[in-house]
């Protein structure tokens, strides 16, 4: 900002106004301080201008301007504000160098999305046509990716995609080794929970042998994998979710493509498969737990023996729930995997979108494993499985 020499007494702020074939000339002069200084309003000298009529320009000069700070800037803004509301041109080029920059940067800030809107009404109905626009939206371009991704999968297998084995490699091993302690201890104390809330009901009829058979079928077709794909969501998607987030902001996935290599194949491709390798083992590793901590339950609390309770355990469950609790754990890491990296790939360049990208990813990839759960159960009713 310019600065000058004050003396002892530093002239009052002012803007002058002379109008002269449709124009209209804003002298500002004096000292314009924030802490010091009473400044003009701009309502009162836009107020005559306004008040003369037929204006078609406005142009502010600082001949003798003093000493400036930001309350000329938000002088000028309202003008500025005021002249786009009437049509109006402004002309700043007399001012101070620099000046006309700042009021363009300002112009240039886009307005908070948290802003108030002015109390305007809206219809309800305009809020759910608007939402199911949304969705509409979001799911056109969830297909899509999904294709993008068959179809990079298809690229993969016929050598003509470019992957990043070692980012495959890396993927196995942090959505397996590193993730069996906190899938063993949620299944473990989930399994646990299941026989404890069965055994207060079943001991009043003299059957709570029955806990074991519940808590085995109960792990084996439901819980093991909704719990793996769940923790895996908050683990693992939104890790996805965040990097490739980061590497767009940054823009890595546009050297990719300067590259000429496709950020599906290099990037989400290794991910999806890996992860869709591991959820699997992951979910029969929860089943297990959580027969452990049923167990638990049965020997400590119900005081079954251990024989007893393996054979109920095992004759409870077949290998068809075994099946069907592996083949969701499947689907689940799917779908983990690709709304995460979707979300990563769909998010603006800020920092703010990316934690924005790793909630979203982790809340749609929990909402869908539901989803996706109760369609393979019913599927699974209509062919008596």
């Amino acid at each position: 900002m310019r600065s000058v020499a004050e003396s002892d007494v530093a002239p009052a702020a002012s803007a002058k106004v002379s109008l002269q074939d449709g124009e209209a000339t804003i002298a500002l002069g004096g000292t314009w301080n924030l802490k010091g200084s009473v400044w003009p309003k701009s309502a009162t000298t836009l107020h005559e201008v306004e008040s003369a009529g037929g204006i078609t320009r406005i142009r502010c000069v600082g001949q003798d301007l003093g000493t400036w700070d930001s309350s000329l800037l938000l002088f000028l803004s309202e003008v500025d504000t005021w002249c786009q509301a009437h049509q109006t041109a402004l002309d700043l080029k007399g001012l101070p160098e620099g000046v006309d920059s700042l009021i363009a940067l300002a112009k240039a800030v886009p307005e908070a999305e948290t802003k108030s809107r002015g109390g305007r009404h809206v219809s309800f109905l305009y809020q759910v046509g608007t939402w199911a626009i949304g969705q509409a939206g979001a799911l056109i371009a969830a297909a899509a990716f999904i294709g993008d991704g068959v179809l990079s999968i298809r690229r993969i297998i016929t050598g003509k995609g470019k992957v990043d084995w070692r980012l495959f490699w890396l993927t196995l091993q942090e959505s397996g080794a590193q993730a069996l302690p906190i899938v063993g201890l949620i299944s473990f104390l989930t399994g646990l929970i299941l026989a404890f809330v069965a055994s207060v009901q079943l001991r009043q009829f003299g059957a709570g042998i029955y806990v074991a058979n519940l808590v085995a079928v109960a792990m084996a077709r439901e819980m093991g994998a909704i719990m793996t794909g769940v923790i895996m969501a908050g683990r693992t998607g939104a890790a996805f979710a965040a990097q490739i987030g980061s590497m767009k902001v940054s823009e890595e996935l546009d050297a990719l493509d300067t590259l000429a290599i496709s950020p599906m194949d290099f990037l989400v491709s290794p991910r999806v498969v890996a992860l869709f390798l591991m959820m699997p083992l992951l979910g029969f590793y929860a089943d297990l737990m959580g027969v452990a901590g049923g167990a638990v339950v049965g020997l400590g609390v119900l005081h079954i023996s251990l024989v007893q309770y393996w054979n109920q355990t095992v004759g409870s469950m077949g290998l068809e729930d075994i099946i069907t609790g592996v083949v969701k754990a499947g689907v689940f890491g799917v779908i983990v995997a690709l709304t995460g990296c979707q979300r990563g790939m769909n998010c603006q360049n800020n920092a703010a979108a990316v934690g924005n990208a790793a909630t979203s990813a982790v809340v749609l990839a929990i909402t869908w494993i539901v989803i996706s759960d109760a369609i393979i159960d019913v599927i699974l009713e209509v062919l008596k499985l």
